[in-house]
């Protein structure tokens, strides 16, 4: 079975809703990694402090990056969680 036990699971969590929000025109966009190089120290305080604070680093790096430099036109709404 291709994508496992939980691939139909999965694709329907994708499926474009209206609160899945940041994405055009209801089409899904590819998700891609940003990876930086943080020292670990850092790394595990900041992660504890998002858990504590109930969001995730990505929700928190989208946002800053997103206040800093904006977004697209076609991408007006909120981030996925």
């Amino acid at each position: 079975m291709r994508g496992g036990k939980y691939g139909d699971l999965i694709k329907q969590a994708r499926k474009p809703e209206s609160h899945n929000a940041g994405q055009v025109e209801d089409t899904p966009e590819k998700m891609v990694n940003l990876s930086i190089k943080v020292p670990m120290s850092l790394r595990r305080h900041w992660v504890s402090e998002a858990k504590r604070r109930g969001t995730t680093l990505t929700a928190v790096i989208m946002e800053s990056l997103s206040d800093r430099f904006g977004r697209p036109d076609n991408q007006i709404a909120s981030f996925p969680e």
